[in-house]
């Protein structure tokens, strides 16, 4: 006599899969994005060589110097590395990297996109910035704080001031965050400090933790918890962008843990 039995899962039954591409010494893009995605999606990156980080994960300096943001984006190496993961039976691609939509600004950012489009196979694309825009007017947030990684310096930000500012918000708070230059340094419980004492004076309706290498998804329940205001952050924010583009709305609303911003729709797909 036989009896059924239940398989464990092998990754192969996934709904849902979202590409994304990182630099190439980050993997927080791929922790974060698969720690808060359900069971029914994967996440799958490709990678480029990017010169503000050394191997191993560590930063060529305190700040992030400019030029490496820039190449990361110009052809060829982005492209490339897109349409290799578009090669892929993927349903949403996703740009894990924030600091380059600040330097090219809101026409910029738009221009970058459209020049992928051939290499896409129609796959939709969204990257943090982008995302981000789109999670704040979903919630209905105008005042916006924008904390950013220690190793974006004051230019950077500024950069992503005026990025939010084009797009029609009013930005109430704009920084680097003040904890050590190095992504090991920086946890869910110090990060959430410095934003309780630095950032919830300026009474924003939302938050955005921006840059795809800072360990953020672990401050957002705590703080819209106790603060009251919307939390994005940046890998949070992508996924949540890339599963409605996807057409996998109800994969989003299956996250509990990690924000409002699960519970909202985009206004425009």
């Amino acid at each position: 006599m036989s009896s059924a039995t239940t398989s464990p899962s092998d990754g192969w039954d996934a709904t849902t899969r979202i590409g994304v591409v990182v630099p190439s010494a980050d993997i927080g893009p791929e922790a974060e994005l698969q720690a808060v995605a359900p069971d029914s999606v994967t996440i799958h990156a490709s990678r480029i060589d990017f010169g503000g980080m050394l191997p191993g994960g560590h930063m060529v300096a305190e700040k992030i110097p400019q030029d490496p943001i820039t190449a990361f984006v110009e052809p060829p190496a982005v492209d490339n590395a897109v349409k290799l993961l578009a090669d892929s039976p993927l349903h949403a691609l996703v740009l894990g990297f924030t600091s380059s939509s600040y330097v090219l600004g809101v026409d910029g950012e738009n221009a970058l996109y459209e020049r992928l489009a051939p290499v896409t196979r129609g796959i939709p694309v969204t990257g943090t910035a982008r995302a981000a825009v789109a999670g704040f007017r979903a919630l209905g947030a105008e005042r916006i704080a924008i904390v950013n990684p220690p190793w974006f310096d004051d230019k950077l930000s500024t950069q992503g001031q005026e990025y939010f500012e084009a797009q029609g918000f009013t930005v109430v708070h704009h920084g680097p965050v003040g904890l050590p230059s190095e992504q090991t340094a920086i946890t869910p419980q110090n990060l959430s400090e410095w934003i309780r004492t630095t950032v919830a004076d300026a009474r924003p309706e939302a938050i955005l933790v921006a840059g795809n290498g800072i360990r953020a998804v672990g401050t957002i329940r705590g703080l819209e918890d106790e603060l009251g205001f919307h939390v994005l952050t940046a890998n949070q924010a992508v996924l949540w962008h890339a599963l409605h583009l996807a057409g996998a709305a109800a994969a989003a609303a299956r996250v509990t843990d990690y924000g409002r911003l699960f519970r909202a729709v985009p206004k425009e797909a």
